[in-house]
């Protein structure tokens, strides 16, 4: 277990928008691997963390709520190692039906 501060620029944020490839509701913290094209449109495997699964289960975010091909555009602080294609998790949106989260977890 790690604290975020540690890991993540708290004060810059990243959006991206790609296609959910899998969904890690575990402990201490959760994992949502989402596959984004570059600028030439080559794929991109992004790793974003967010809290745990308790925490996330009392937001109402469960196994269900993110399954892989979702669409989504996630908003998050990078990571303070360049180059690392990895996110803490502040926000996603599934436009396809308007779900939305966007909590604290820490």
């Amino acid at each position: 277990h790690h604290s975020f501060t540690a890991t993540y620029l708290e004060g810059k944020k990243t959006t991206i928008e790609g296609d959910v490839a899998q969904f890690q509701l575990r402990n201490p913290h959760s994992f949502l691997y989402v596959t984004v094209k570059d600028e030439k449109g080559e794929p991109q495997r992004w790793a974003i963390e967010w809290g745990s699964s308790g925490q996330l289960r009392g937001q109402n975010v469960t196994i269900e709520t993110v399954k892989p091909g979702d669409h989504v555009v996630i908003t998050g602080d990078p990571s303070r190692t360049p180059g690392e294609l990895k996110l803490r998790m502040r926000a996603i949106t599934r436009p396809s039906d308007g779900w939305k989260w966007g909590g604290a977890v820490d």
